[in-house]
């Protein structure tokens, strides 16, 4: 997903993104949709022919053109495949833009929830606490089809913490970094931000996580609503200028984008995904990892391939596992059917992607499953819970903090003081 300009876009900037496209149809094999619904309007070529034929007048925005185009999941791999370098996510944002018609209830109702985190952990809480998730859901599944029986039924259950309480910090100095908790994950990704606190303070980072922090507007901009995804940005945006940190990192790889582009734009800010950065931090080496002989399979987002492109940092944090039997889902990347809201909006297609990766890791014989972007790990969760299957999908840091022991060596004299000390 890309950010648009400030200015609105015209129907001229649409047609000229349109006319990079020569059709040569290399991109359809990498389209998750048109793989399910083997239709040219459900292609990216087939899209690319809708946004240009109403942007020049040919044809009105309907609700079946504007059907096709809102199925597209984002997920960008027509865009790694193109030869042509088209850039099919720059258009698709502008067309959304241009186009988009007002929030639809579901919509507000989502943007409403998102721009109000605090109160969204606690309904999660409530939820929890309440077991909705093992017998409202599973009730609201058997009732059959509607969009609210749909919303209900993907209630989840809030993931433990268990084993992931950070060690000791290190006395030695190192920078400040920023977590960025997110809306969702801020209540069902805790296992992992719990994870990330856990490696950080290991590593002698001092971690920051504003109170005033919130959504980054991601929902709301894929949607093309840049100027509401601006608003419930803004709180994000400036708790993150006030801690005066210069890194901050997420673990929703769903969210890097818009974070990037859109809260953090032109704040002098870097965004790191955290796979990426734990990855690339030498001293990760001096950290012992216990071994583990469990066979864990790998989904890896469309997000981390193709937006952060970071796959490899997930691979070889995975590799400091002694003895794991690693597996890595076929076919990467292949979209899951998450897309932000998209299996809550446009279920038949999101769970038949969704199958598509469940009989995958059913075949692979792996009793984990481990996926970097929360609407990812959400959607894929309660396909295995429709199935009765009891496999638990966290993030991969989460599994590293798991199997977090102690250090080999101390990396600097501060830090030498404060091993010393135990």
């Amino acid at each position: 997903m890309y950010a648009s300009p400030p200015v609105r876009p015209s129907a001229a900037d649409l047609v000229d993104l349109t006319d990079q496209c020569v059709l040569c149809g290399l991109c359809l094999p990498a389209c998750p949709t048109y793989r399910v619904a083997r239709t040219e309007a459900e292609s990216p070529r087939g899209r690319i022919s809708l946004i240009k034929a109403m942007a020049e007048g040919q044809l009105p925005p309907d609700a079946d053109s504007a059907g096709h185009l809102d199925h597209c999941l984002s997920c960008l791999s027509c865009e790694r495949a193109c030869p042509s370098g088209v850039q099919y996510g720059r258009l698709l944002s502008l067309h959304r833009e241009h186009d988009a018609p007002a929030p639809d209830r579901q919509q507000r109702l989502l943007y409403g929830l998102v721009a109000r985190p605090r109160l969204l952990r606690v309904l999660a809480l409530l939820g929890d606490r309440l077991g909705l998730s093992r017998w409202l859901a599973p009730l609201a599944r058997r009732s059959g089809a509607g969009v609210w029986r749909r919303w209900i039924a993907q209630i989840p259950p809030l993931p433990s913490t268990a084993g992931l309480s950070s060690p000791k910090p290190a006395s030695g100095e190192r920078d400040r970094i920023g977590l960025f908790l997110g809306c969702m994950a801020s209540a069902f990704d805790r296992d992992t931000h719990a994870a990330a606190r856990r490696l950080l303070t290991a590593l002698g980072y001092t971690i920051v996580e504003p109170a005033a922090q919130g959504c980054c507007g991601a929902l709301s901009l894929q949607a093309g609503h840049r100027e509401i995804a601006a608003s419930i940005a803004a709180p994000t945006r400036q708790a993150f200028i006030d801690a005066g940190v210069v890194t901050v990192l997420i673990s929703a790889s769903g969210c890097y984008a818009s974070l990037r582009d859109l809260a953090l734009a032109d704040s002098g800010i870097a965004v790191r995904e955290i796979g990426e950065f734990l990855a690339a931090d030498a001293q990760l080496a001096d950290l012992i990892f216990a071994p583990s002989a469990q066979r864990v399979a790998v989904h890896k987002p469309c997000s981390l391939n193709n937006t952060v492109r970071a796959v490899a940092a997930t691979s070889a944090l995975l590799a400091r596992i002694p003895q794991l039997d690693l597996v890595e889902l076929p076919e990467q990347p292949r979209c899951c059917g998450a897309g932000g809201s998209h299996f809550l909006r446009y279920p038949a297609m999101a769970d038949a992607l969704r199958d598509e990766r469940i009989d995958q890791l059913e075949r692979s014989g792996a009793s984990l499953l481990l996926t970097s972007n929360i609407g990812c790990r959400l959607h894929l969760a309660n396909g295995l819970r429709e199935r009765g299957r009891s496999i638990d999908v966290v993030h991969p840091i989460t599994l590293l903090a798991r199997q977090l022991k102690d250090r080999a060596a101390a990396p600097t004299p501060a830090v030498s003081r404060a091993a010393g000390a135990h």
